[in-house]
């Protein structure tokens, strides 16, 4: 070993360094090296994965970080003088070095973090220990002093590095790259160390692996600075020789100065640091005295299997035995408690907690403890899916909270456990094969239209990368061999594929810890001002560190306030844990597909699949939510399910020890537990050895297969089953394990659905009102939602200032429109309406006026609230509202000021009292019509209300089988579309070649996408463009970064089709439909009519 890379950038540091590390460590291994570091820009995000793959790969691994040190202090932040931090190189010699550098970069971003994390020389001397530091790049202090030609203040500073770190602790770094100011710097630094001893120590700065690979960084560069390739002044480096440069050639560039290179194997050989795995670093539980975790964990779960089951059976007891001896041995009953603890807390606080999540379902001990609500024993769950004595690892209990209050619990557990050792854990977005083409062919300054096309020719499979896109996609392959730019363009993105593009926080994950996580971890601070980890969920895991997902679900705040509302409008008090699951309106609405609003069965697809399949029992709901997948979907499983179900297909089973696992899913393997029962009953597999088998069959490892296959065929040969047959089982289990799904999951969020389905079946009007309040800032979803209530026939009120809370609220069967809907009326304008109406209801605009407290409620804010409607109790006349609002205003506020200074008015002088109302006498002024109320309403609600202008078209897009924009997804991609809707935010632009084109947005019952017409189509279609024009749209539908827009091929204004049509015959045939229906239910039943009857005469259903 003649040279070591000490210096090695990785592609953690995020969108600079492009080296990924599997590819780094090959290039180590072809160059003969033996050793080599990684030290990334003030981050340790990839250490661990660097430190198993150098293990792995038997080349010694050197840890480090180049840390930003901060000119002064590291609490300086003044512009201009600490926002240039310098470089410095930091190698862990020993393990005391590395905690040292996992406390410097923690601190870094904690404390120092200003524009970049920066250490400061008080933290270098507190943690200098066991620590080797180079003076890197010319970013380095030593080296600008010296770009400063101040020679002896580098020299100066050379001996404080090195008193600070220890004699051959410290060493001058000579780089060549080939720069302007390099030579200068290294004389410098070679004249520093023939005067003071200090070592010289020669590396390359790597940020890629090949020469050829600096084009690649560049784009990178790019990327990162939102430049492309051919802008000049563009940040880049300077040449091309920041690459994994081999022995040989770092000789030439150094072979005068042979210790250099001798150095750097002396450092490697000194680095030797051992980072443990396999640890368990749990926090510890405190447990009632006389106890330890395991005999409280058992007193806990025994307590619990009572009081789930009441007279326990022997097997119920022999499940919940062996479940708490498997958790003991594997030493997790303190992680049980914890997870006990603060589900319990949450439920005394009134925080609604979900049924269960994953495998977690599977485990008695959970459901005894009431961390599930979902009964193992009554499904058919395995522990073993959950946690398997044969295979050692974490256990994964995720908790799903009630969206709104999640933070309570987080913060519980952080004062339980204290906040140094409990941090959210970080997200790493990496470049996938589509986004690797969009942003290689952003910075390569490519026409978007080409980009885009070009990444939706990859297959949107989970997975998917770009070579296997090649080999897939014939129509990419084909455009790669004939296009040159298309080519480099997919050259470049692979090489960028599966490089981090930034770092985020887990939408869940918290990782609490035995000690301070900075023993265990680096931590950083989110831009939110959360503590985070540098390590990813995995890597967590990994070396021993408790991971816990506690993730905030927005359908539990659904059911929170739902249940409230028919508390206090029906005076029932709901518990949804002990709802009858046999519910006949419940499964009627199911069969009928009416679950919009239904947790995770709300899609078109569900919905239609929901109709064919009609399901009878809880058991059809659960395989539901398992079936609705893309493998079985496109494998056939799920129409050979429905007719199974619906008895047109007979049902065998190959043994019949195959039936009591299979009669629940009409003879279908849909569950990975219902695999692990056919190994286990047939064939004599432990469930342990079971989910091995489970696992192998769904990752598609065929040595294990093989292995297992003739254990399998043997074991059932022991039961009496023909080898024939179990090879055909064996054949069989393999198939459907590849789409085979955790039964505990789809079961926990099954009885999530059946409980959504359970209020909307019973209790509409309240579950309505707290959908609508949980998408209230979704601009989108809220008008979806409130067709739904029009079409149920639950009538949606205006905003009332006596009657509107902040959210929707239930009066009588119709639904009242929340203030905080309103634009501009913010959380303390409302409060103060509210508050002031405790009084007494306002009599007038004058009164409320005089009466709420304006400081809170501007003048913007009370003409969008008479814009929304909210006084239209108080006077019918928006118009005339709107035309005395300023004397209003500016009445009541002069009346405030008056009494807040506490001034004598002048009928305090003259000894009389105030009148209690302003006289405000109304003008004469035309009032708005309805269009304009609506336009109004869209204004400041961001929705039309009162009405929607396209609703006397309703009849006519369906005749024209218009598709409803919410029902557009990708299976939609580059379909023709005919689509009915307002034309809104109409703009018009010219294109490069002076053309013209218009895009807008077009808006319908539903939702809203971008429409665009261009220039080849503008002409013909420029006279029917018009904002808020009611049109009926066809063109091709494309999915933009999974974003529709349609570019539009013709465009017809509604009224004129309207006109056509009552040309075509002077005959008309009208049906009034009883009020008991809704739109929905007449059409059901009309359609089929319609459709073989088809004719010239319209149809117009008037509903009174």
């Amino acid at each position: 070993m003649s040279f070591v890379h000490l210096h090695n950038h990785t592609c953690y540091s995020l969108l600079d360094g492009v080296s990924k590390i599997d590819d780094l460590f090959t290039q180590v291994e072809s160059l003969g090296m033996k050793a080599v570091a990684i030290t990334d820009h003030g981050v340790m995000y990839g250490v661990i994965d660097f430190y198993k793959q150098a293990k792995k790969r038997g080349i010694h691994p050197i840890i480090g970080c180049e840390v930003y040190l901060a000119p002064r202090s590291r609490f300086d932040r003044v512009v201009g003088v600490d926002d240039s931090p310098f470089h410095l190189v930091l190698l862990a010699e020993n393990n005391q070095g590395y905690q040292n550098l996992l406390r410097l970069v923690s601190a870094a971003w904690l404390e120092g973090f200003y524009y970049k994390p920066r250490v400061d020389w008080e933290l270098l001397k507190k943690y200098g220990e066991g620590l080797i530091a180079l003076s890197a790049c010319l970013a380095g202090e030593i080296p600008s002093l010296l770009l400063a030609n101040k020679k002896e203040a580098a020299l100066e500073k050379a001996l404080f590095y090195q008193d600070v770190f220890g004699k051959n602790n410290f060493y001058l770094e000579l780089m060549d790259h080939g720069l302007e100011n390099q030579p200068e710097v290294n004389q410098g630094l070679i004249q520093i160390s023939k005067q003071t001893g200090i070592p010289l120590v020669a590396t390359n700065d790597v940020h890629y692996l090949r020469r050829e690979d600096a084009h690649i960084q560049d784009v990178l560069l790019c990327i990162q600075t939102g430049k492309t390739l051919t802008d000049e002044t563009r940040m880049r480096f300077e040449t091309d020789e920041f690459y994994l440069k081999p022995a040989s050639e770092m000789q030439l560039l150094f072979g005068d100065y042979p210790q250099a290179l001798k150095n750097t194997v002396l450092i490697a050989e000194r680095c030797q640091v051992d980072i443990a795995f396999g640890e368990n670093h749990l926090p510890p539980f405190q447990v009632p005295k006389g106890f330890n975790v395991d005999t409280y964990l058992r007193k806990l779960a025994e307590a619990g299997l009572v009081k789930r089951y009441g007279e326990t059976t022997t097997e119920a007891k022999a499940r919940l035995d062996f479940e708490l001896e498997i958790i003991k041995n594997m030493g997790y009953s303190s992680y049980f408690l914890i997870v006990w603890d603060f589900i319990r807390f949450a439920k005394r606080q009134g925080i609604f907690v979900g049924p269960g999540r994953g495998s977690a379902a599977g485990c008695l001990v959970s459901y005894c403890l009431e961390i599930t609500d979902v009964d193992p024993l009554k499904y058919g769950l395995l522990f073993e899916r959950f946690l398997n004595p044969a295979r050692v690892s974490m256990p994964d209990i995720d908790i799903d909270f009630c969206f709104e209050r999640r933070g309570e619990v987080i913060d519980y557990v952080m004062q339980k456990y204290g906040e140094e050792r409990v941090a959210q854990i970080i997200t790493f977005g990496t470049l996938a094969a589509r986004a690797a083409i969009r942003d290689a062919g952003r910075a390569m300054n490519i026409p978007l239209s080409l980009v885009d096309k070009i990444a939706k020719m990859v297959p949107p499979e989970p997975g998917m990368t770009l070579a296997r896109a090649l080999e897939v996609a014939p129509e990419l392959a084909e455009i790669v061999q004939t296009e040159p730019q298309v080519k480099k363009l997919l050259d470049i993105a692979q090489s960028l594929e599966g490089i981090p593009r930034h770092a985020g926080t887990h939408a869940a994950g918290l990782v609490i810890a035995a000690e301070p996580l900075v023993n265990y971890v680096p931590l950083q601070r989110t831009a939110e001002g959360l503590v985070c980890t540098q390590f990813a969920k995995e890597t967590i895991e990994e070396i021993g560190l408790l991971k816990m997902d506690l993730l905030g679900l927005r359908t539990l705040t659904v059911i929170n306030n739902a249940v409230s509302m028919v508390r206090e409008s029906k005076q029932v008090d709901l518990d949804l844990t002990k709802i009858p699951l046999d519910d006949p309106l419940v499964y009627d609405l199911l069969s009928r597909g009416d679950t919009i609003g239904v947790f995770q069965l709300e899609s078109s697809g569900l919905r239609a699949l929901l109709k064919d399949l009609k399901p009878a029992n809880f058991e059809d709901v659960i395989a539901l939510v398992a079936l609705y997948r893309p493998g079985p979907l496109g494998s056939g499983m799920v129409d050979d399910f429905i007719k199974r179900r619906h008895q047109e297909v007979e049902i065998s089973y190959l043994h019949p020890l195959l039936e009591p696992i299979l009669k629940n899913t009409y003879g279908v393997i849909i569950y990975q537990e219902q695999v692990m029962r056919v190994a286990s009953d047939l064939a004599g597999f432990s469930l342990g050895e079971a989910d091995l088998l489970r696992r192998a069959m769904g990752k598609k490892q065929p040595e294990v297969i093989n292995s297992l296959r003739k254990k399998f065929i043997a074991g059932a040969i022991s039961r009496k089953i023909p080898g024939k047959t179990a090879d055909q089982i064996f054949d069989l289990l393999e198939y459907f394990a590849g789409y085979g799904f955790n039964k505990s999951h789809s079961a926990a969020y099954a009885l999530l659905a059946y409980q959504t389905a359970y209020l909307k079946a019973h209790y509409p009007v309240e579950f309505m009102a707290a959908l609508l309040t949980s998408v209230i800032e979704t601009k989108d979803r809220v008008p979806f939602y409130i067709e739904e209530c029009r079409q149920k026939g639950i009538e949606i009120l205006v905003p009332d200032v006596n009657e509107s809370l902040e959210h929707f609220t239930v009066n009588g069967k119709k639904i009242r429109f929340g203030l905080a809907a309103i634009k501009q009326v913010g959380h303390q304008a409302i409060q103060a309406i509210l508050t002031e109406r405790k009084q007494g209801p306002f009599l007038s605009l004058p009164d409320f006026c005089e009466r709420v407290d304006l400081t809170y409620l501007n003048r913007r804010a009370l003409e969008n609230l008479i814009k929304a409607g909210a006084f239209r109790s108080l006077h019918p006349s928006t118009a005339q509202l709107l035309a005395v609002l300023e004397a209003c205003y500016a009445q009541g506020l002069a009346w405030q000021e008056q009494q807040n200074s506490k001034q004598l008015s002048l009928f305090d002088l003259d000894g009389l009292e105030r009148p209690q109302t302003m006289v405000i006498t109304f003008p004469e002024v035309r009032e708005f019509t309805s269009k304009e109320i609506l336009q109004m309403e869209k204004e400041v609600m961001g929705l039309y209300l009162s009405g929607h202008p396209l609703s006397e078209y309703r009849g006519l897009l369906q005749q024209k089988k218009c598709t409803i924009i919410e029902e557009l997804n990708l299976e939609w991609d580059r379909k023709w579309v005919t689509l009915g809707g307002i034309i809104t935010t109409l703009k018009r632009t010219i294109t490069r070649k002076g053309q013209t084109m218009a895009y807008f947005t077009l808006e319908d019952l539903t939702g809203s996408l971008e429409a665009l017409i261009f220039p080849s189509n503008y002409l013909k279609l420029n006279k029917f463009l018009a904002e808020d024009l009611p049109v009926l749209v066809e063109g091709r539908l494309n999915f933009q970064e999974d974003q529709p827009k349609i570019m539009v091929d013709n465009l017809k204004p509604l009224d004129d089709l309207v006109n056509l049509e009552e040309t075509k015959s002077s005959s008309k045939l009208y049906l009034k439909i009883a009020p008991v229906y809704s739109e929905r239910q007449i059409w059901e039943k009309l359609a089929p009519l319609v459709e073989t009857y088809t004719g010239d005469t319209p149809l117009y259903l008037y509903f009174p």
